[in-house]
């Protein structure tokens, strides 16, 4: 497409790939879907297209191609060159967008690979019909994944997208990864400074859902009431987890654990933490791993994620119920419990006579050696008495 200024009849796209994807016939969906054209003819650099529905469009706006796998990385030159600024300035996690098929995901944690000691986490937007296709594979090699509901709602009937925010959502919690829902979440408060009825309601249903985390877009980035639509969507969160109905919940779709060490100490220290009403959960974690696994049992308790590394530290903060608390690498199993008892203290999860549940690994500080589930006392004069250990 020509470098020429936009019309009222005609728009430039600088994406010859797309062009190459077209047939007659194809819709094209500007806008988030806002306008409609169909394709009447094309070339390698053109397509004369029908209005369907009209409208107003300007510079920047995001065009989709549904029910078409586009032959393309969704890793652009500018992606690539961007992916390794952020591997630079050390990136927790990076959101894929536009995730077709397993290998995109293979793709850029290939080129994450490639800057040695980068260990930044993937998360996979699912916003294509494709990657719907594709799920367990696509999650499998993932880090994460976003329900991404802008676009998954213009590539999709609106009508499919609670029913897939759903089904992602369970094939994450089985997964064990976490998952993110995003877009539009409190659309009005751009330029309202309280939402719609149906907008608190729609937070509530992902939290309820079993999401990791919610996400402002627009209401943050460039809305006029950024402050009080966190504040609001805060708010929204704390009202469903007070709720009775949300534990019934969250128990109803509680999964089996898998047949390893780590899933059965984790799905243990649920149990323990409950029969005893305890304060906290407190996880040792290397890698992130075993506070993922113990998030994926949905307990009662907050996980206290103890680990000698800030990235991990970081990067569990997105986790379901877990507090990042970087500490060294304990070194016995005396000084295990005793920091362990600490921590709930201080971080204000535990009062004197409160019990607190602990799961490491021996030997520590190994990744993916989760064996141990010890109860812990908290003590008046900051000392602790060990309990039964499994």
């Amino acid at each position: 497409m020509d470098e020429a200024l936009g019309t009222a009849a005609r728009a430039p796209l600088h994406h010859p790939e797309v062009f190459a994807a077209l047939k007659p016939g194809s819709e094209l969906l500007i806008d988030d879907g806002k306008l409609r054209l169909t394709v009447e003819s094309c070339g390698a650099d053109f397509a004369e297209t029908r209005v369907v529905v009209g409208g107003e469009i300007s510079n920047h706006k995001g065009v989709n191609v549904p029910n078409v796998m586009l032959p393309i990385s969704p890793l652009t030159e500018k992606d690539r060159r961007d992916l390794e600024f952020a591997v630079e300035m050390g990136a927790d996690w990076i959101a894929l967008s536009f995730v077709q098929r397993p290998s995109d995901v293979q793709e850029a944690r290939r080129l994450i690979g490639a800057y040695v000691g980068s260990r930044v986490r993937i998360l996979s937007k699912l916003e294509k019909p494709s990657a719907i296709e594709h799920l367990a594979a696509i999650i499998e090699w993932s880090d994460a994944v976003m329900v991404a509901r802008g676009d998954l709602g213009v590539e999709c009937p609106p009508e499919t997208v609670p029913i897939l925010q759903k089904r992602i959502i369970k094939a994450c919690r089985r997964a064990g990864k976490p998952v993110v829902v995003a877009t539009q979440m409190l659309d009005s408060m751009v330029h309202s400074p309280s939402p719609t009825r149906a907008e608190a309601s729609d937070v509530a249903t992902a939290v309820y859902d079993g999401s990791d985390a919610v996400m402002l877009s627009a209401e943050t980035a460039s809305g006029e009431y950024p402050l009080e639509a966190v504040t609001m969507m805060d708010r929204i969160i704390q009202q469903v987890e007070h709720d009775n109905n949300y534990q019934l919940i969250t128990d109803a779709s509680r999964l089996d654990p898998e047949h390893t060490t780590r899933d059965a100490i984790s799905a243990a220290a649920r149990q323990v933490a409950h029969t005893l009403g305890a304060a906290a959960i407190v996880t040792y974690t290397s890698s992130g791993s075993t506070t993922l696994r113990a998030a994926r049992e949905r307990p009662e308790q907050p996980i206290l994620s103890v680990t000698a590394d800030i990235e991990v530290a970081r990067q569990m903060a997105l986790v379901w119920g877990a507090h990042s608390i970087m500490a060294k690498d304990v070194r016995s199993f005396t000084e295990m419990v005793t920091k362990a008892v600490h921590f709930a203290q201080s971080e204000g999860f535990a009062r004197v006579g409160d019990r607190v549940v602990i799961t490491a690994g021996v030997p520590f500080g190994h990744s993916g050696t989760t064996n141990i589930l010890r109860v812990a006392e908290v003590e008046d004069h900051g000392h602790h008495h060990k309990h039964e250990s499994d």
